[in-house]
């Protein structure tokens, strides 16, 4: 079976239905941590692979589908690609969360609920995260059509355009029922009409951004049988093959002379997944579970999330302190309360690395040192996105570059 080939973020407003979509799509719940399943809210990341199928027989749209038999006439459908979706939390307290996984995401389906006015706090927020990062192509998804009036609908398809529009994006609104599948092969039409397979470096070297890792060993397991600490993420260039040797960095963190260091690791790759699946080799895109010869202990609960996985010796620097250039966005605030002050706590989110700056001094016009909570694996250049606390809550400001 082929490798996903394109990271689809699903993103917006907290409870407007991102993690249900994914379910109607993929047929798995991302939800799976026990706080999320009790607050009905996603807190961490989620993930889940789909495959898409095209009945030969059928017309279109109806021929799409997420299922190898055609859910119309009962055909057998034809393979296209396959593809991996990143649902991110909606929750304002989780900016970070969700900056963190847009750093891996190559598309995004911005989701609207038709029962709330738009856009919410968060819509425009992660709209314009989604714009820092880079990303372009955009499907709008109407959700919840089912539990409102036609005319309410129509109201909230014309409050989406005005938005999309004061953002100056263009993209397909598609109206959908998530709970019922409804109109579930349009939007898998427009995903392979308006996503396409993403051009991937042609950079010699392996990197990945470490978007989690842990340990898959149980309770009770003997010594014998306990298998490596797993990293996961998504290939942003190069191959990945089993035996390879890949070094992450910041790595593991020591104190001397009182000071924090950070050493690189090295280690070996002992199989790489895809879902269920077990790959020999893998390339860019799609979402993976790597598993390696490190001891479980260093990867568990995420420890090495932020850092960066690469081919020894290719990786950027590590950096403590950045100079940069920061560039503010409108998004409603005082350009007052959004230029940052000296001795100001910034929160950073570099690639899957999320951190805290604080202002240690003003270098010019909206340009800064910062000094690092922990260190980022960054080039000259690099962007990152910026949330500043305003009235005792993190809010997105704007983009930072590294000089």
């Amino acid at each position: 079976m082929a490798q996903s080939d394109i990271n689809i973020g699903l993103v917006g407003h907290v409870d407007h239905g991102k993690t249900t979509l994914t379910k109607s799509l993929s047929g798995v719940w991302t939800d799976r941590h026990s706080e999320e399943i009790k607050r009905g809210i996603s807190i961490r990341m989620g993930y889940a692979n789909c495959t898409f199928y095209k009945c030969p027989k059928c017309p279109e749209p109806e021929c799409y589908t997420s299922e190898p038999k055609c859910t119309k006439c009962g055909g057998k459908a034809e393979f296209l690609r396959k593809v991996s979706f990143v649902d991110a939390p909606g929750h304002e307290t989780l900016i970070a969360t969700m900056l963190s996984g847009a750093a891996i995401m190559d598309a995004l389906m911005l989701v609207i609920a038709a029962d709330e006015e738009c856009p919410q706090p968060q819509t425009k927020e992660h709209l314009m995260a989604a714009s820092i990062l880079g990303i372009k192509n955009v499907i709008v998804i109407q959700n919840k059509v089912d539990i409102v009036p036609k005319e309410k609908a129509l109201e909230n398809k014309k409050q989406i355009e005005t938005f999309l529009k004061s953002m100056g994006i263009s993209a397909m609104i598609i109206p959908i029922a998530a709970n019922f599948d409804a109109n579930k092969d349009v939007l898998i039409a427009a995903i392979q009409e308006f996503m396409p397979t993403p051009k991937r470096s042609s950079e010699k070297g392996f990197m990945m951004y470490v978007a989690r890792s842990f340990d898959i060993n149980k309770p009770g397991f003997k010594i014998s049988e306990l298998k490596g600490g797993v990293i996961g993420g998504s290939i942003s260039k190069g191959t990945l093959k089993i035996g390879d040797t890949v070094e992450i960095k910041p790595g593991l963190k020591t104190i001397r002379q009182n000071k924090p260091h950070w050493n690189p690791i090295k280690t070996k790759v002992i199989s790489i997944n895809e879902g269920e699946e077990e790959l020999g080799e893998a390339h860019s895109g799609g979402l993976l579970a790597i598993r390696t010869e490190l001891d479980p202990s260093l990867t568990k609960s995420d420890a090495l999330i932020g850092g960066v996985a690469g081919t020894p010796g290719t990786l950027p620097s590590v950096l403590n302190e950045i100079d940069c250039k920061v560039h503010l966005l409108d998004l409603g605030l005082k350009e007052s309360d959004m230029v940052p002050k000296v001795n100001e706590p910034l929160m950073i989110n570099l690639g899957t690395t999320t951190t805290v700056g604080i202002v240690s001094k003003q270098l010019g016009k909206l340009e800064y040192n910062l000094s690092l909570k922990l260190p980022v694996v960054a080039n000259k250049k690099s962007r990152f996105a910026i949330a500043k606390k305003i009235d005792m809550k993190w809010r997105l400001i704007g983009f930072g570059v590294i000089s």
